[in-house]
């Protein structure tokens, strides 16, 4: 529990006496320590404290800048509790760490612990929170603060950090059944017929009845949330993404544009490259010393986990379900990442023989030596086995395996920690589609003709670098979300605008190892199908990337409105406008305040939103009733995005309570056989914003063969779309979808603008 900057915790722990005039601090219940502990004498102060921390941070602390340690007071001038006060140093250095360098968190930093003695109960140690104490202004900030990560201040490692603020952070819970099944009706009246809905309303009774299908399986649930860090995480892994079968080449794996770079040429590309490189490996330190600054997002700290596993990991195909590699951790970490040059594979290790990483400069040098090696153009495209069906994929890499040589290089790929893509430029298109094709070749490649085979799209991270300045990346979504990433790669791309500092050591480094593969009859056989399947699937996605001039999310914030809704209510009227009704709408919501946490589905088509978009081309309706319901339909989904976040929308409990039915071993609730329920899971629009600071752009594939993949960064002035579609439905199309678009946009502005503001 977590006290509010300022609070007096008299009102909140009666038996802990504190006074605290900058801090905030939760302690151990005093009714408890005193009970297992007779040395105790139950009082505790506020005042400079803990000699081991203060030790290590005396300078801080002498400046004033941290002013609260938590200090006990034994009887014998002794600290009986084993485990207890040597944690509290390394958490008491990680708080001190954050205060002393003078960073400000966003209300609710929290680090806590409990990894004593692992066998005193877990409730006898809450932990502590230091909290700086903020001004009315302040406080007034850090209330509309976004999502982000704080600036790094510190470079010593700090160990057990990452596993101390995990710890801290509350467990998904599990929705009341009631309220899930009642909003689950509400969610349908827009999109499904009145006769579909009154069919769902009676199996709803049926499936909510008191001692019925759906409590047994709610209380399944519940006993899985209490055996578990996270009852959702495993099965959203596997359910969502290692089981999937479809290739995860544009069904799948996100794309990343990132702006266009300045060379023209291959030494540019590969200059760029090095930095870049530089980069993941400065990025890299700070998971690896766990000086990662915390996220936030409404004051709230956030799940890291997703940071630890994004770096050295791959996706391993099999032939019913995928498995994940991760070799982040333990004594043999990685220390190379894998190039890709001309379909080659290449191991380049990254780190000088006492550990310190390679300069750009040496980077430089050993791509150089990389591209010198590989200009040969008649090698099999071995990557392009990674685009296939996952079963088809799997068998070849059964296949591929067989060889030894094939297996070391593999193995190779998948522990490195990323890989590179130096590839061949594409064909010259005009400037206004320019940004819609790199797009593509961040997607898929463009084709085996093209930069397909160049790629393994099982690895997590893939950098692109072409010799024309396109750039930007393709990740694995197994492990990822996609801020994680974006942060990542705000990082590099501030990293790559910094100067070198300093010289390079002279000590001549080995040459990169090139990645050899025996390629059989058989193997041969697997490429070529690979090929044909992929350029069906390459022909086959259309995809628009859209720069919005008109305004950015200045505009809706001007008039009190959320970016994100005011942009997801264009995208309902939008829709709308094209096909003359709503559709389920999919909108990511993040989950990662809680343990472990993904996703959640925000669903934008609401019963507001189709009233708006009912109205806004209605002679009936007049501006100011117009911009009425525009405002309650944003506010409605503000409200439903804020229920989202804090674990209660209805998307993963419903899938929750149908996977808790199958591993039960009982026959599948008529509730997900339903016709509306199978409506409601087809998301026409698979929408998901990712706000960046760098000027970029996010892109995906459709989840549905008549849907649109629609991805979008507001900047202040203008506002980034990716919008795909596939070319096979004769009922969508990208640009069309992007011409809508814009159009809704500005006439929700003109509307705004017209109709003066009135008190909802």
């Amino acid at each position: 529990m977590v006290p509010p900057p300022g609070h007096k915790l008299g009102s909140l722990l009666p038996d802990v006496q504190v006074s605290l005039p900058t801090a905030t601090v939760v302690s151990w219940s005093r009714q408890r320590l005193k009970e297992q502990h007779p040395h105790f004498c139950g009082s505790w102060s506020a005042e400079l404290g803990q000699r081991e921390a203060l030790a290590r941070h005396r300078s801080a602390a002498q400046r004033g800048t941290f002013r609260a340690v938590v200090a006990t007071q034994w009887s014998d001038n002794s600290c009986p509790l084993p485990g207890l006060c040597q944690p509290l140093s390394p958490l008491i250095g990680a708080v001190m760490w954050q205060l002393a360098n003078e960073v400000t968190p966003c209300t609710g930093s929290t680090l806590s612990g409990g990894r004593g003695d692992p066998h005193r109960p877990r409730e006898s140690f809450t932990g502590f929170s230091v909290l700086p104490a903020m001004d009315r202004k302040q406080k007034q900030a850090e209330k509309a603060r976004p999502c982000g990560l704080l600036k790094q201040t510190a470079l010593n490692k700090i160990p057990g950090r990452f596993q101390l603020h995990q710890e801290a952070l509350p467990h998904l819970p599990v929705p009341p059944l009631q309220q899930t099944l009642d909003r689950y009706l509400l969610a349908l009246q827009p999109i499904v017929s009145p006769e579909e809905l009154s069919h769902t309303q009676e199996l709803v009774a049926e499936f909510r009845k008191p001692g019925g299908v759906g409590e047994r399986l709610q209380k399944g649930l519940e006993r899985r949330a209490k055996k578990t860090e996270n009852w959702l995480s495993d099965w959203w892994l596997k359910t969502a993404y290692l089981e999937y079968r479809l290739p995860v080449v544009v069904h799948s794996s996100p794309g990343v544009i990132l702006p266009k770079q300045d060379f023209l040429d291959r030494q540019g590309q590969l200059r760029f490259a090095a930095k870049l490189i530089e980069g993941i490996l400065d990025f890299k330190s700070m998971i690896d010393n766990e000086t990662l600054p915390v996220e936030y997002m409404g004051g709230k700290p956030l799940c890291m986990n997703q940071y630890y596993q994004i770096l050295s990991s791959c996706r391993i195909p099999g032939p019913k379900r995928d498995s994940i590699v991760n070799y982040a951790k333990g004594k043999k970490q990685s220390r190379h990442i894998t190039v890709v040059h001309n379909f080659q594979f290449f191991e380049l290790d990254v780190y000088n023989s006492d550990g310190s990483p390679l300069t750009a400069d040496q980077l430089f040098i050993q791509l150089e030596k990389i591209w010198n090696t590989s200009l040969q153009t008649n090698k099999e495209p071995i990557g392009i086995l990674t685009t296939n069906h996952r079963n088809s994929w799997a068998k070849a890499y059964n296949n591929l395996l067989k060889d030894k040589t094939n297996k070391e290089s593999v193995r190779a790929i998948e522990r490195s920690i990323c890989t590179v893509c130096l590839d061949a430029p594409m064909p010259r298109v005009s400037e206004d589609i320019y940004k819609s094709r790199v797009a593509a070749q961040m997607l898929h490649g463009g084709g085996s003709r093209f930069n397909s085979g160049n790629r393994w799209f099982d690895k997590t991270l893939q950098f692109i670098i072409a010799e024309d300045g396109s750039c930007g990346l393709v990740y694995e979504h197994a492990p990822s979300e996609g801020p994680p990433i974006i942060a990542l790669l705000d990082h590099i791309v501030e990293f790559t605008k910094k100067p070198e500092v300093g010289k390079s050591p002279t000590v001549p480094l080995p040459m990169p190892k090139k990645l050899r593969f025996n390629i059989t009859p058989e193997i041969k056989n697997d490429i070529e199908m690979a090929k044909q399947n992929l350029n069906i699937m390459v022909e086959d996605l259309d995809i628009k990337v859209m720069v919005f001039h008109q305004f950015g999310k200045g505009f809706p914030k001007s008039e009190k409105i959320s970016p994100d809704a005011f942009i997801q209510l264009a995208l309902q009227l939008a829709y709308y406008r094209m096909y003359g009704h709503a559709c389920a709408t999919y909108e990511s919501a993040s989950l990662r305040m809680f343990r472990l946490g993904r996703t959640d589905t925000i669903r934008s088509a609401s019963v507001a939103s189709l009233k708006f978009v009912q109205s806004m081309d209605s002679p009936d309706k007049s501006d100011q009733e117009k911009a009425d319901l525009l405002r309650r339909a944003t506010q409605a989904h503000r409200e439903y995005t804020d229920m989202a976040i804090r674990g209660n929308a209805i998307d993963r409990h419903l899938l929750g309570l149908k996977l808790q039915a199958i591993e039960d071993l009982v026959s599948i609730p008529e509730l997900f056989m339903d016709t509306a329920y199978a409506v409601a899971m087809h998301f026409n629009l698979s929408t998901s914003q990712v706000p960046a600071k760098t000027d970029c752009v996010m892109c995906f594939g459709p989840v549905v063969p008549d849907g649109y993949g629609v991805c979008y960064n507001p900047m202040e002035e203008h506002i980034n779309f990716a919008i795909s579609a596939f070319n096979s439905c004769a009922d969508t199309n990208a640009a069309r979808m992007a011409h809508y678009l814009e159009k809704a946009l500005l006439d929700m502005r003109i509307l705004l603008q017209a109709a003066p503001k009135s008190k909802l």
